[in-house]
């Protein structure tokens, strides 16, 4: 088995700086958990201190049936890839992914094998005699990711690596990542900051914020219902609708207009999150939206503007070729089933 357990882990710098505050998560066996988050928040901290490149101040990381808290990185039969693929200039691609084999005593013949088969499975076989400077990114990362294989860990760990690639290859390259996991079974932990990468590739998706876990769930759950305003904000291009709102007996009041209110939700003052492609054109709708801006992004576009008399900033997402024109007022109307609400203190999820 290998699960890993994380329990109450906690980071404190000098000077009493909290970077990990708390965090318990359990990632099953041959699961895909991405953690993602803004900058700062504390996702490659936690993912370093799994690998054993980061002291632990409180709590326990367990994988396998083994605590590790006390063992060396290469005690803890994980394998880790790099945003900088961290790959050796002077050795050939063979080179670089029998590196680790080598030092671990394994025989010639086998490393061999080991290798060819890591290759072929990457596409990389064609490549062996190469140095890392005779290759192109894509291909750089994809030996890092067989250095990373032929090792067979209990756990891979993927640092942001996809960072360093233009956007063609890196959605090439995730998709090679997600077939390569699913094929292999083998337990990861991927930390990014994208949440596209983070919604395609996670079977557990962890939002992560200032050091704590905002939301815990499948990529549709977090989606679908976010725990908090923080997580509907950082969820989903573009970006959830969010305003403050009333309800009374009239339904849910908006700056934008009155709509039916969510069933089973107290009266009083809320913070209302929509997202864009739940907002419909209709003449008679009761939500209004002055455009601004209209991107077009082929297949659909996103008109943004502002509600009539307020500073409340709106986005809808349209499909079909009669869009708006600048300066134009949009009839919008949105499903109550489709609408969130949020607590506007606490910024949690009132339903």
């Amino acid at each position: 088995m290998s699960n890993i357990q994380i329990n109450n882990v906690r980071k404190t710098y000098p000077g009493g700086i909290d970077a990990i505050r708390g965090i318990t998560l359990d990632i099953a066996d041959g699961e895909f958990c991405v953690l993602v988050g803004p900058s700062g928040c504390g996702k490659s901290t936690l993912l370093r201190m799994i690998a054993g490149l980061e002291t632990i101040t409180d709590g326990s990381v367990s994988i396998g049936d083994r605590v590790v808290n006390d063992l060396e990185p290469a005690e803890r039969d994980i394998a880790m890839v790099f945003q900088n693929y961290a790959l050796y200039p002077h050795m050939t691609v063979y080179g670089n992914m029998a590196y680790g084999l080598k030092n671990r005593g394994v025989p010639k013949d086998k490393i061999k094998v080991m290798v060819d088969e890591a290759a072929a499975t990457l596409g990389l076989s064609e490549f062996l005699t190469r140095k890392p400077a005779q290759l192109s990114g894509g291909q750089r990362q994809r030996v890092a990711m067989g250095r990373a294989i032929v090792r067979q860990p209990q756990a891979f760990l993927f640092d942001e690596p996809l960072s360093n690639l233009d956007a063609k290859l890196r959605l090439k390259t995730r998709v090679e990542i997600r077939d390569l996991q699913q094929r292999l079974g083998t337990t990861s932990i991927y930390v990014t900051h994208d949440q596209m990468e983070a919604m395609t590739l996670a079977d557990q998706l962890v939002v992560l914020n200032d050091g704590a876990v905002e939301q815990v769930g499948t990529p549709i759950d977090v989606y679908n219902r976010p725990a908090s305003v923080f997580v509907a904000e950082f969820i989903g291009s573009p970006p959830m609708n969010l305003m403050p709102g009333e309800i009374d007996e009239s339904g849910l009041v908006t700056p934008a207009g009155v709509v039916a209110a969510p069933a089973g939700v107290r009266h009083g003052a809320v913070t209302i999150g929509i997202r864009p492609e739940h907002l419909h054109p209709a003449s008679d709708g009761p939500l209004r939206l002055k455009v601004r801006v209209v991107e077009h992004l082929g297949a659909s576009a996103n008109a943004h503007g502002t509600v009539p008399g307020h500073a409340v900033e709106m986005i809808a997402s349209l499909t079909g070729a009669d869009l708006p024109d600048k300066g134009e007022t949009l009839g919008l109307t949105v499903a109550a089933e489709n609408l969130h609400l949020f607590d506007p203190e606490t910024g949690r999820r009132l339903h």
